[in-house]
């Protein structure tokens, strides 16, 4: 009998992975030999799935883990470090660079870093690396490639085929050979009928020779098991190869040439309405839903019909609901959508599916503009984050296309609050300058656009640019009463930034009475905010609790997640300078709470700061200590710090270093190292715990034996989980629960789970809940 295939998969892997056991030990070897270590070959030799797979077996020898980023979607080099600062779960909100933001934060990290798909952005990744090598030394780089980097000591590994049987290998040693356990693993996953057997074994090896090894023409081909035997597959293969080797393509490298004719068949047997949909679909940056492809690929048949034939021919991929909504995506293989885009632009179409594309985005961020500042706003702030790619996209297109850069600057304006919301102060500036040097200078949508970019280069304290933008605003809006507010809204802002509190005060209490007249509340609310700080920090109590309250009042009302988050932080300074300390901690809580749901992670170092603040004043200056040290720890990823704006700086440093003398220099370095060990997770859970004793220390106040997280599993033992369970529920590998919990039995010179649940019960007074 033919030997079965038997295949291991991954958490987050959607079909199982088969051999490379040979190049995984090789690319284990050259990451313990060298910091820059470049998978390359052609497209579908298997290169991202290898580097995946490594990365997932190395991971705890990396203090700090594994990151990976995708570059395939990036179709513009200066959005690389943008796209590394995300995937790092870095913010850009402050006058650093970008790439100052990421380098800053990857210098003092062990972790590896795996860039995938670096051959179209190899200049910017070359450059990368080269920053990262000289200035980060216990990072790690592991990328793919069509191409080396061409970085001084770089190892490059070129990722061969899969090994292939040759005419004379008896039956049962078929399954040695990785192409032929891929195949029947692949087949067994589309053909319930399907059985290698003895029988059909010379045509399983004739099969994996003609397609010579390369892993994605190999699932190309399984899928046809569904209709076709081994037999009939090699044939056709057989006669595709011919044609192909004789026509014009004869001179691209062989391996190049059996790809290119696998994936011509698998085009060839969709239908024609499939085929468009397949060239159509390759406009898309990232993944897309159905209602974005009927738009796009529409007018050819049904598209949920024909998108489903593409996920039988595994042409698409289809992305399961992420638990923060229920809509599938659908996306493709790289090498699959060039193919697709080669045959879209064949076909004179290209132009007008990138408009119609760029069309159904302009739509989107309409709506997400006008329904942001209601109840609705988590759910687009998660649909715009799924279509950040796509956004770029259509953004980019419209900027290089002849007449289209007043859709570009309508579209990054609406996007403003997503941009802040995200983070991603340079990019935002970059689409607006970009749009702004494309537009007409008197285009009317110009006025508007000018006032948010210079928003954002207040808050990258380019005071000279946003002096300028906001100068060109004045003179396009001349006796437009709106303009002129946005424009004083703006100033406030950079008043408030620069230092200059009864000014900004001024210029805010301006902008909130023009707007309120109005009845727009949702543009009432960033001055009203800047009103309540600026006269907060001026002493004007009294104004500045007045304005905090109709802030909450109004975000309670609308929905609006995000300047709820906002207000209650207002709320919270106000009353921990100079009012009720209760009434601050509460809202700080609930503020954090807020942040939470909206995923702003900027405000949760804003709410973790002042918590510490409240706590410092109620005299608890270890719980202070350890709460500067978890808000020094998300400052950094944010990119900021609690000196920007500068209104926060002297509460910050007043605060500190009275909590640093009430401690003690060596008692307040422990608690506030402790503080910065913390997890994100495990540092927001403390700020919102009553008790001081949730942080890892033991009853007399000293720091207990174990850290955050081995005190998260000690508790999770203690409620009866197994190492699988704690595995699921902290999203971690059940060896490494293991880990944990043998560490835990060590530092608490214990010998089994009950001891370890004795632990915990004597430790906090209570049984774990």
């Amino acid at each position: 009998m033919l030997g079965s295939a038997t295949a291991a998969k991954s958490r987050g892997e959607l079909t199982s992975y088969v051999g490379r056991q040979r190049e995984g030990a090789q690319v284990r070897r050259l990451l313990n030999e060298a910091r820059l270590i470049t998978l390359t070959g052609p497209g579908g030799v298997g290169k991202t799935r290898l580097a995946a797979r490594v990365a997932t077996e190395v991971s705890e020898q990396f203090q700090d883990g594994v990151v990976f980023v995708g570059l395939a979607e990036v179709r513009d080099p200066a959005l690389l470090v943008d796209m590394m600062a995300d995937r790092l779960g870095l913010l850009d909100q402050s006058s650093k660079l970008v790439s100052r933001i990421v380098i800053d934060h990857l210098r003092t990290r062990r972790l590896l870093l795996v860039l995938d798909n670096c051959e179209h952005l190899v200049d910017a990744c070359a450059e990368f690396a080269r920053v990262v090598l000289a200035e980060c030394p216990d990072v790690v780089l592991l990328a793919t490639s069509r191409q080396s980097l061409g970085v001084v000591g770089e190892q490059v590994l070129a990722v061969p085929p899969l090994a292939v049987p040759d005419e004379a290998t008896p039956p049962e040693d078929l399954a040695r050979f990785d192409s032929v356990r891929l195949f029947l693993d692949r087949a067994a996953g589309v053909s319930r009928t399907f059985q290698a057997s003895p029988e059909n074994s010379a045509d399983l090896v004739r099969l994996c020779r003609q397609l010579e090894g390369l892993p994605l023409a190999i699932e190309l081909a399984a899928v046809r098991t569904r209709s076709l035997s081994p037999r009939q597959i090699a044939e056709r293969l057989t006669r595709r190869l011919a044609l192909l080797t004789s026509g014009a393509a004869r001179t691209a490298p062989r391996r190049q040439q059996t790809l290119r004719a696998t994936v011509d068949w698998s085009h060839d047997l969709c239908s024609p309405a499939e085929q468009a949909v397949w060239a159509r679909a390759s406009v898309f940056a990232g993944s897309f839903d159905l209602d974005a492809g009927e738009h796009v690929c529409g007018g050819v048949g049904e598209v949920l019909d024909l998108i489903d034939g593409l996920l039988d021919k595994s042409v698409l991929i289809r992305e399961e609901p992420d638990g923060r909504d229920d809509v599938v995506r659908y996306r493709m293989l790289e090498t699959l959508r060039e193919y697709g885009h080669e045959k879209l632009v064949e076909s004179g179409d290209a132009d007008r599916v990138a408009r119609l594309h760029r069309d159904w985005f302009d739509r989107l961020t309409a709506t997400a503009d006008a329904q942001w500042a209601g109840p609705d706003q988590i759910a687009w702030a998660v649909r715009l984050r799924q279509d950040h790619a796509n956004l770029r996209a259509a953004l980019g297109w419209s900027v290089a296309e002849p007449g289209e850069a007043e859709v570009a600057l309508r579209m990054a304006s609406r996007l403003d609050e997503y941009w802040t919301l995200r983070g991603s102060n340079t990019e935002a500036r970059m689409w607006l300058n970009r749009a702004l040097a494309a537009t007409p200078p008197d285009h009317p949508d110009r006025a508007f656009a000018l006032t948010r970019a210079a928003g954002y280069a207040f808050w990258q304290f380019d005071v000279d640019a946003a002096g300028a933008c906001l100068a060109e605003a004045d003179t396009l809006g001349a006796g437009d009463e709106t303009v002129t507010a946005h424009i004083t809204h703006v100033r406030g802002l950079g008043a408030l930034l620069c230092g200059e509190f009864a000014e900004a005060a001024k210029l805010s209490a301006e902008t909130t009475a023009f707007f309120r007249a109005r009845g727009d509340h949702r543009r009432e609310l960033h001055p009203l905010f800047l009103l309540a700080m600026s006269t907060a920090v001026t002493g004007d109590l009294e104004t500045a609790r007045r304005v905090v309250e109709r802030a909450v009042a109004l975000t309670e009302s609308t929905g609006n997640a995000y300047y709820h988050s906002m207000s209650l932080y207002g709320r919270q300074c106000v009353e921990v300078l100079y009012g009720d300390l209760d009434v601050s901690i509460a809202a700080g809580r609930a503020g954090l709470r807020a942040c939470l749901l909206i995923g702003n992670r900027f405000g949760r170092a804003h709410h973790i700061e002042s918590l510490a603040w409240a706590a410092c004043r109620q005299g608890d200056h270890s719980r202070a200590a350890t709460l500067f040290g978890a808000a020094a720890a998300l400052w950094e990823t944010v990119g900021s710090s609690p000196e920007h704006p500068v209104s926060l700086s002297v509460p910050h440093f007043w605060h500190l270093e009275s909590t640093r003398e009430a401690l003690g220099a060596a008692r307040f370095d422990d608690r506030h190292a402790a503080g910065r060990a913390m997890s994100d997770e495990d540092a927001t859970r403390y700020a919102l715990s009553e008790r001081a004793c949730a942080a890892p220390t033991t009853p007399d106040g000293r720091r207990g034996p174990l850290t955050a997280r081995e005190t998260e599993i000690a508790e999770l033992v203690a409620a009866g989980l197994t190492n699988q369970e704690i595995a699921d529920r902290l999203v971690i590998a059940r060896r490494t629960a293991e880990t944990h919990v043998a560490n835990i039995l060590t530092k608490l010179g214990v010998h089994n789970r009950s001891q370890i649940a004795a632990w915990v019960m004597g430790r906090d007074g209570e049984p774990p809940r």
